[in-house]
């Protein structure tokens, strides 16, 4: 890990710094620094997703719980299935706290699998809370001619499915059911974002797209779930979601030990599905005040109502517990990495 558990370490230490100053003392800093700023938060898909909807729901809230009531403005970096908006707040943002991310948990983890366009350490980032655990799907539109995840694994010809870039959940889904049931199909990528797919799916462009997850389908596709265009085709929980109807479970076709590490160590980023992220490097004063105004966020009446009212889910989980799930996706077993890389074609 090139040092990085030692690096969070030293993180870690410097956030249980912050929390435990004097509370008053580090609010009046944090308020003097953040009076009449605001923070951008760079969000690594296409407006309309899954993630724009659920960043820009926290963006209308969380100023009130900062202190110092920073504006927070949402900016649209699109781009590699999020990794380019990883790398820009890893090695280009501004390290005072003025700059946040919204990236996938795929691209925050391409350099467990050997990207090397992946220019950063995951656990270095500042890891502020993370706004639902998530349960990813796959999808198809009611008029393709792939009507069952069978049709796809019994296809004459390959089915196309679309995702946004090589690291993204859309592409590895697709591939894990290439890999591991022998579904016949090719990716193709460069889409913006999951309302681009969605588009592309309406069109007839592609015929399936996996990171159809529950919180982007609520998000972005709740009016074509219910009129029946939108049908699941496969589901990725370990429990079954009632929302995906009678799609079949990913993990119930598992037949080994391996097959399940493998499955856990792809699927488990899901439950990462929207986190709040800081660049390495941010003061622990500033750490400390984000990681609470998150927390206070998403436990704000106000901001429960409004995601009820337009039909998402909030399940927080904080910022320690979310980068401890990175530290421990790291822990994953070599040989088991190893089988993820060599589904992602990366041998």
């Amino acid at each position: 890990m090139n040092g990085s558990t030692k690096l969070f370490g030293t993180a870690t230490a410097a956030c249980l710094l912050a929390v435990s100053a004097a509370p008053a003392t580090r609010a009046d800093a944090v308020a003097d620094f953040y009076r009449d700023k605001r923070i951008n938060v760079v969000v690594g898909y296409g407006p309309g997703g899954g993630y724009d909807v659920y960043t820009r729901l926290l963006a209308r809230h969380m100023p009130r719980h900062i202190p110092g009531n920073p504006a927070m403005v949402i900016q649209n970096m699109p781009g590699a299935g999020s990794l380019r908006a990883a790398n820009y707040v890893a090695n280009v943002a501004p390290k005072d706290g003025t700059m946040l991310g919204v990236f996938g948990a795929p691209a925050a983890l391409e350099p467990l699998f050997g990207n090397k366009n992946a220019q950063f350490e995951t656990v270095e980032f500042a890891w502020l809370g993370n706004m639902i655990r998530d349960t990813a799907a796959c999808a198809t539109w009611h008029n393709s001619r792939i009507k069952t995840l069978q049709d796809v694994i019994d296809a004459k010809t390959e089915v196309v499915f679309g995702a946004s870039g090589p690291g993204s959940y859309a592409n590895q889904h697709a591939l894990v059911l290439k890999s591991m049931l022998g579904a016949k199909l090719r990716v193709i990528t460069g889409f913006k974002g999951i309302k681009d797919i969605g588009l592309a799916l309406e069109r007839g462009e592609v015929q399936a797209a996996c990171a159809m997850a529950l919180s982007t389908s609520k998000a972005s596709f709740d009016a074509n779930v219910k009129k029946g265009e939108l049908k699941y085709l496969v589901q990725f929980g370990k429990q079954n979601v009632p929302y995906f109807g009678n799609a079949p479970n990913f993990y119930a076709m598992l037949k080994t030990e391996e097959q399940r590490q493998v499955a856990d160590l792809f699927f488990g980023q899901s439950e990462i599905a929207r986190p709040l992220i800081g660049p390495p490097g941010m003061p622990p004063a500033i750490i400390g005040a984000l990681t609470k105004g998150m927390a206070d966020t998403l436990k704000d009446p106000a901001m429960l109502a409004e995601a009820a009212k337009i039909g998402i889910d909030i399940e927080p989980v904080s910022g320690e517990e979310t980068a401890q799930s990175f530290i421990n996706f790291y822990k994953t077993p070599p040989e088991v990495v190893k089988k993820a890389r060599e589904i992602m074609g990366r041998n």
